[in-house]
């Protein structure tokens, strides 16, 4: 469900008021349009349906890159 420009407005407020943060007018349009970025990018994830099988491993474990001259 994609978020209307009024309910990221809205979100971005409430969240900087919660934490004490102070959002200078000047930065707003830009803070604005990097959460509406972000939340259309959660979206298209929340879109994609998780499976049994898509659990997240218990214990990460990190492969070494393979040499690459």
């Amino acid at each position: 469900m994609a978020l209307t420009p009024e309910q990221i407005a809205a979100h971005v407020d409430a969240s900087a008021a919660t934490l004490g943060l102070p959002l200078p007018e000047d930065l707003r349009p830009g803070v604005l349009r990097y959460f509406g970025l972000a939340a259309g990018l959660a979206d298209l994830v929340m879109q994609h349906p998780l499976l049994p099988e898509d659990e997240a491993a218990p214990v990460f474990t990190p492969v070494a890159a393979e040499h690459q001259p």
